[in-house]
């Protein structure tokens, strides 16, 4: 986490109810205090159930089952970059793609495989000290999926600018009408971002998670939910920030 990151933090929850729990903790005499307390916990533990994360997840992925919009094949892959990886080997320090933007790369280079359309990666430096994610998406693509890009866009911080700067190049090449592979509870807010930029995007989500069922298990509370809500509600935010944003 870069302190870039970190007012982000600060409004999407789970962070900013534990900052809630720990200062109505320091102010537990005060009714306010408890108030603020007891909101936080209660948030907290609210979101760590399976059975919460997961209904949030899949509610922003209503509707990514159906068939493609009528119209035209689209004619390129963008593929969008999500996270990295940082590895000590031996004495160097090497970059890699993370788990997310990897799953990322096996739908679109599926996809690329089935359809023959040319991939463009979009993703920039997450540090000034690493390499764009563009450039990552690119060897890891070739080495680990042997698909090749054609276009790599290595400039963009977020889903805004992967959209904005990729339709640059796509133009420049007469493409409107693409495939946007990412993850599914990612694809409302990237597809207003594409079509905000003036493409034609068509989802092609990296998998569509089912509601959960009401077992036990869902209603455990565990790390992972919190990782799961803390995606759902980022996403919903920013969604409904690109709805708004002139």
């Amino acid at each position: 986490m870069s302190l870039a990151t970190l007012p982000t933090l600060l409004i999407v929850p789970p962070l900013n109810l534990l900052v809630a729990a720990i200062a109505g903790a320091v102010a537990w005499r005060q009714r306010w205090g408890r108030i603020l307390l007891a909101l936080g916990l209660g948030g907290l533990t609210l979101l760590s159930l399976p059975i919460v994360s997961r209904s949030l997840i899949a509610v922003l992925e209503v509707g990514l089952a159906q068939p493609p919009p009528p119209g035209p094949p689209p004619r390129a892959v963008v593929i969008l970059s999500g996270d990295q990886q940082r590895a000590v080997v031996g004495a160097a320090v090497e970059y890699r793609v993370g788990p997310l933007t990897l799953e990322r790369e096996q739908t679109g280079a599926l996809l690329a495989r089935r359809t023959g359309a040319p991939v463009l990666v979009s993703g920039g430096a997450l540090h000034p000290w690493s390499p764009p994610l563009a450039d990552l998406m690119a060897a890891s693509l070739h080495q680990d999926f042997a698909t090749e890009v054609r276009w790599r866009e290595a400039r963009s911080i977020d889903t805004w600018e992967n959209a904005r700067d990729s339709a640059e190049i796509l133009r420049a090449a007469g493409i409107s009408r693409v495939w946007v592979v990412t993850h599914g509870w990612h694809m409302a807010r990237a597809l207003v971002a594409f079509r905000r930029a003036g493409l034609d995007p068509v989802a092609a989500p990296v998998l569509i998670d089912a509601m959960p069922e009401p077992r036990a298990a869902n209603f455990v509370p565990s790390a992972r939910a919190w990782l799961e809500s803390y995606y759902a509600l980022h996403e919903m935010i920013g969604w409904a920030w690109y709805e708004l944003r002139p």
